[in-house]
């Protein structure tokens, strides 16, 4: 019983060892970003660029939409309040092209809306890397005119210091 005890103990102290690692923490972080991401995605596709495709879709096809997009397999009929007999979807076998071309467009235009955004933050992160080397060659470059004019000042009046020799890129 003790030594069951003991082993549950390590267990826990594993596991919160394993939960306190900073990558597990990070990628938890991740999962909660995406799936705020997702949502900005989500609407960008739905909300903006969905309805202009669709509506080009419908110039082109002559519909309202692409969900009437049906070619029948086998087609079961039924007839409505009116008397007279329209088919039945329901009991009807067919293949749903208008569901899988919106599905399609869907996923092009997640893609192509994710591949802008990383686009754009790699490009603002290469500039940050930029922006991080000028300074850093700056700074190098003011050390060694700070350290040429120490250099300078201590020598006697009228002898000149050598020159620096060249750096070689």
């Amino acid at each position: 019983m003790a030594e069951e005890k003991q082993e549950k103990k390590g267990f826990w102290k594993e596991f919160r060892e394993f939960i306190a690692r900073g990558n597990i923490l990070d990628m938890a972080v991740g999962i909660i970003i995406g799936g705020a991401f997702t949502a900005i995605v989500n609407a960008l596709c739905n909300n903006i660029l969905k309805p202009v495709i669709n509506k080009i879709l419908a110039l082109i096809f002559g519909a309202d939409s692409l969900t009437g997009i049906y070619t029948f397999l086998s087609t079961a009929y039924t007839t409505d309040e009116t008397g007279a007999q329209v088919i039945d979807l329901v009991n009807s076998i067919y293949i749903d092209w208008g569901t899988f071309i919106n599905a399609v467009i869907n996923f092009l235009l997640t893609a192509l809306v994710l591949f802008l955004i990383i686009k754009a933050v790699m490009k603002v992160s290469k500039l940050r890397e930029e922006a991080k080397a000028a300074i850093a060659e700056a700074e190098a470059k003011r050390k060694t005119a700070k350290e040429g004019a120490a250099e300078s000042a201590a020598l006697p009046e009228g002898e000149a210091a050598a020159p620096a020799p060249e750096k070689k890129e």
